[in-house]
């Protein structure tokens, strides 16, 4: 399966970075092919046009982030899933992930979705992760049931994503599990009929 791990913050000191390296791990684990999307490293503006808007557009202001949206719109055409990896701001979504969903649609229809939350207090994120089950459906790729927290981040994941605590790497394995039937269940359904496409 190909899927894209969006990573939202774009803090300097950001721990996410230790969650993205751990999810990227473990899908490669799984014989995935995964593509970081990291916001910090995009630098995009507040969204003003879609990349729908921006595709089509000829308009010389709007060229250097049409190219630099093209490759992120091939990849989610390809994409099997998404893992969004989310810190929790002030008990809510970063605003850097919001921006970087937020410009894009259709690429996401019926593909799948799996909420990795992290936070430095014991509620791993929860509380962002809650806020993003609102949003992701919206945008056509709804979440699987099961959320990964992971409380303490600095303290269960080391530089380099690896797990530091037996509770993650035990407690883990069923949220993949469920990221990996829903990614096979709907990439069977769109080979089937992808309902995107006319008949």
């Amino acid at each position: 399966m190909i899927v894209a791990v969006l990573q939202g913050s774009t803090r300097s000191e950001r721990m996410g970075d230790r969650a993205a390296k751990w999810v990227m791990a473990q899908l490669k684990a799984r014989g995935h092919e995964a593509h970081l999307v990291d916001a910090a490293t995009l630098e995009l503006p507040l969204l003003d046009k879609m990349w729908k808007q921006l595709k089509i557009s000829e308009a010389p202001e709007d060229q250097e982030l049409k190219a630099k949206l093209a490759p992120l719109a091939e990849l989610y055409e390809r994409a099997d899933g998404f893992a969004i990896v989310c810190a929790e701001y002030n008990h809510s979504v970063t605003s850097g992930l919001s921006n970087l969903i937020d410009y894009f649609l259709e690429e996401y229809f019926y593909r799948p979705s799996a909420i990795i939350g992290y936070s430095t207090t014991p509620f791993g994120g929860m509380r962002a992760a809650m806020q993003l089950r609102a949003l992701l459906p919206e945008v056509g790729m709804g979440s699987i049931p099961t959320i990964q927290p992971i409380p303490a981040v600095d303290k269960a994941l080391s530089a380099e994503g690896v797990a530091l605590t037996q509770e993650l790497v035990e407690g883990s394995a069923k949220f993949f599990d469920e990221f990996d039937w829903y990614m096979m269940a709907l990439k069977l359904g769109r080979e089937k009929q992808d309902p995107r496409k006319k008949t």
